[in-house]
């Protein structure tokens, strides 16, 4: 079981910037691909970017392209999510989720089976 705990977000303007963190619980987390996800107002849960094992090979979606960098401290248990140029469409809950069974290409949700309770990002325009 691992669990896994975000923090960061809150109210940015736009064209801010903001960094999300998250911290897992389990013993081994190399031996997991990590991604971000989101869910805006009224939409489904979307992928955002994923990171591999190793944290050499990441993966994003398009509309978060050129603006976010996932990264990850494996001696930290931590994966990050560092977002510039937000946009009010932006505006979401952010969650971590983990997968032992996939790759970093992996960006649905079906393929995580860990999640964080996700954390809000709100960008003012």
């Amino acid at each position: 079981q691992v669990q896994l705990v975000e923090s960061g977000g809150g109210l940015v303007q736009a064209g801010g910037s903001t960094r999300l963190s998250c911290v897992a619980s389990a013993r081994t987390f190399s031996n997991y691909a990590m991604g971000w996800f989101r869910q805006g107002p009224g939409k489904e849960r979307e992928f955002v970017a994923a990171i591999s094992r190793s944290g050499r090979s990441t993966n994003y979606a398009d509309s978060v392209k050129g603006r976010s960098t996932i990264s990850r401290d494996n001696a930290k248990n931590t994966v990050y999510l560092q977002m510039n140029t937000l946009k009010p469409e932006d505006t979401a809950v952010y969650y971590c989720a983990a997968t032992r069974e996939y790759a970093y290409t992996a960006n649905s949700t079906t393929m995580y089976a860990y999640w964080g309770q996700g954390t809000q990002v709100t960008v003012s325009s």
